[in-house]
């Protein structure tokens, strides 16, 4: 690493925290503290999670377990949606073959699974401990603790609903803090359907490694902006220290987390047919315009010259950063489901393996304008008297959850 890429390096960790400033409530007196924290923080965990031989050898075993969850969901989804020839002389054609049928069931298994490992304790464990850390590191209750670091595993939708009965005594901050974390990291049961779309873009790296590691980084970042966007001591606590039971039987857990998934397959798919559709249109009208002056002009290539400042501050070349600020603008404008087959679909040498990697850690979280109508609505149903509340925090959640993920990828691409 020369000198030039460590003064990337510095002026990158400078300048993410400097785009929050402006959003934030009081500038004055934001306690820098949480800041050089926030990114420590980061960088440790980056170090446990990427560098020691013991965690990357429980990665490759989940690795593993990945596979065979893939091919579970192609089994209980062949016998759903396949179908075979109807003679010789077609080769085998199956619904599997379309995102819906092929994608979507992942997220419908995972959700099970990730709802039995609730029941089961083994998830609220490992939440418990990194909800102690973010209490400890960052004086925040304990509600608004558990409900960030449980959008590692479970949707941000889904994490609210383990502090439901607080959701109304929360402060701005810590709903603030809940709305950005549940945005910069991204579920356990879509982990595997994002897999399943770049497992061929990135064969040499465990990716199920990678997810994981980029939701827990994202964690402390999201704290750390929503501490620079409103400056608060406010704090509240639980009646009693212990995470919240979901289910009532390993059987609940099942039937509960089939639906759960389910809803959040159809809610994925509905989402892309709409933006994709209003995508396409965007830029039909755009092409029509720009043509007329004789040049191209298009949704992505806007959102890669805005989105490119961003890019070279997490450690990318100037060379690249404008492809990959126009992936980065695609994820925040429309959503993950289609910046990722994006990224996948890249042709070789327009992105080096590094920034591939990078860019792949700032791309995971649920950061896009639909996330936050998902979010305020979702909260909303719990707590309707925050209703206003969260839609004055919502503009500062969706900046603060897409800064914390850049964050991410700046501080991954020191140690790759």
């Amino acid at each position: 690493m020369d000198i030039s890429n460590i003064l990337q390096i510095l002026i990158g960790f400078l300048g993410l925290i400097l785009i929050a400033v402006p959003f934030s409530e009081n500038f004055k007196i934001i306690n820098y503290r949480y800041i050089i924290y926030g990114i420590l923080s980061q960088i440790l965990l980056a170090v446990i999670l990427l560098k020691i031989p013991l965690i990357i050898g429980f990665f490759e075993v989940l690795g593993n377990a990945v596979i065979i969850l893939q091919e579970a969901t192609i089994e209980g989804s062949t016998f759903v949606f396949g179908y075979p020839p109807t003679d010789n002389l077609n080769p085998y054609r199956s619904l599997l073959e379309t995102f819906a049928f092929g994608v979507l069931p992942y997220i419908i298994v995972m959700a099970c699974i990730s709802a039995i490992l609730w029941y089961w304790g083994v998830l609220p464990f490992i939440v418990n401990l990194i909800s102690k850390a973010c209490q400890k590191l960052f004086n925040i209750g304990g509600p608004v603790g558990l409900g960030a670091a449980a959008n590692i595993f479970v949707g941000q939708v889904e994490a609210p609903l383990l502090i439901r009965p607080y959701v109304t005594k929360l402060s701005n901050k810590e709903l603030l803090i809940l709305m950005t974390a549940g945005m910069a990291t991204v579920a356990g049961s879509v982990m595997v359907a994002l897999i399943s779309i770049l497992e061929n873009a990135f064969e040499n790296e465990n990716l199920i490694q990678h997810f994981i590691t980029a939701s827990v980084l994202s964690v402390p970042a999201a704290i750390m902006y929503a501490n620079i966007m409103i400056p608060s001591n406010s704090i509240t606590d639980f009646n009693e220290n212990k995470v919240p039971k979901v289910y009532k039987s390993t059987m609940d857990a099942v039937t509960r987390g089939s639906s759960d998934g389910a809803s959040i397959a159809l809610s994925v798919g509905t989402i892309l047919i709409a933006v994709i559709a209003l995508v396409y249109i965007a830029n039909s009208i755009l092409g029509l315009i720009s043509n007329q002056f004789g040049f191209d002009l298009s949704i992505e290539i806007i959102l890669g010259y805005i989105f490119a400042p961003i890019a070279w501050m997490m450690g990318i070349p100037w060379s690249e950063a404008i492809i990959a600020g126009e992936l980065l603008g695609i994820k925040t404008t429309l959503n993950e489901f289609v910046a990722y087959p994006s990224l996948a679909q890249l042709d070789n040498g327009e992105l080096s393996d590094k920034s591939k990697l990078i860019t792949f850690y700032s791309l995971c979280g649920f950061a896009n304008l639909s996330s936050v109508g998902i979010l305020v609505s979702g909260i909303t149903a719990m707590a309707p008297e925050r209703k206003d509340d969260l839609i004055k925090v919502s503009l500062k959640a969706l900046v603060g959850a897409t800064l914390a993920s850049c964050m991410t990828g700046l501080v991954v691409g020191i140690f790759i």
